[in-house]
């Protein structure tokens, strides 16, 4: 039974809120927990921090959580191990379907923004070759060093689809790194090329250049709450509440966001606070 059902002398109803463990999702975390704590009576318990994609697919199941927030594509091709597709509504169809069928979940609406993968390079090297886009920047990556993500090597949406369709070669085996370690080893020239995400705040912060997709290898990665259909049947407020997230959050107020955390070292709940009561982050950039 799901830790958010039960009930005794000890702890009452509860809905409990997860994210994975890097910035974006810890935001987004808080903002789910904020939200139901400010539109519900029921009380929220935090179970942030839970490593990867799989990791936090199998709390939701096992019910250790009730809610967490994820990503189209990641679902898509991660958990439902299907091919890319290119039309976000298809994704976000397909994947709410398959959900709902294969594991008893569902998912809220889409947050509004898109946070595919962003392959970067430094920016004075994008100044310097003259380079814009991914088959541009394949004749010099033979003399780059790489460093992706565990879960980017392992995904069929990866490291292997990407190298594949843009004959990309690098000096030697890609490093294999941390997420919120990788930015700073590019920044720093200890790497030449990453995969970060397309919404890092601190992409312009350490003049970083994101290579354009032209080749459109990477589907949508829109952001969405996945919530466990008992959850849902025991709160049934949960479903307006989540619906006023829908659409709140440009890809531009995603990158605000986790600048305000990863640049300008805010508490994550104060800069949530901040954003739910409609206060103007561009005053603390």
């Amino acid at each position: 039974m799901a830790v958010a059902m039960l009930t005794g002398c000890e702890r009452g109803p509860r809905i409990v809120v997860g994210c994975k463990n890097f910035t974006e999702q810890i935001i987004l975390g808080e903002l789910i927990a904020q939200q139901i704590e400010k539109r519900t009576r029921v009380p929220v318990e935090r179970r942030f921090y839970l490593a990867g994609t799989y990791i936090a697919q199998q709390s939701i199941l096992a019910g250790r959580i009730d809610i967490y927030p994820e990503y189209t594509g990641t679902a898509l091709t991660a958990i439902l191990k299907e091919p890319p597709q290119a039309d976000k509504e298809a994704v976000y169809s397909r994947v709410k379907a398959e959900y709902e069928r294969r594991f008893h979940l569902t998912l809220g609406p889409a947050l509004g923004f898109n946070d595919t993968f962003a392959i970067e390079i430094r920016g004075e090297t994008a100044r310097r070759l003259h380079l814009g886009t991914l088959t541009q920047a394949a004749a010099y990556a033979p003399e780059w060093r790489a460093g992706f993500g565990y879960e980017f090597m392992e995904r069929a949406d990866g490291y292997k689809g990407l190298v594949a369709t843009y004959g990309l070669h690098f000096a030697k085996p890609p490093r294999i790194m941390d997420l919120g370690l990788l930015t700073r080893a590019l920044r720093d020239s200890q790497l030449d090329l990453i995969a970060g995400n397309m919404t890092d705040g601190l992409i312009p912060y350490l003049d970083l250049f994101v290579l354009a997709d032209d080749k459109h290898y990477f589907p949508p990665y829109e952001a969405v709450p996945v919530i466990r259909q008992d959850t849902l049947a025991q709160y049934p407020e949960l479903k307006e509440t989540l619906r006023e997230l829908g659409g709140t959050i440009s890809d531009d107020k995603m990158r605000e966001l986790n600048y305000q955390v990863d640049g300008k070292k805010r508490a994550v709940k104060e800069v949530v606070r901040d954003f739910l009561g409609g206060v103007s982050i561009h005053a603390a950039l």
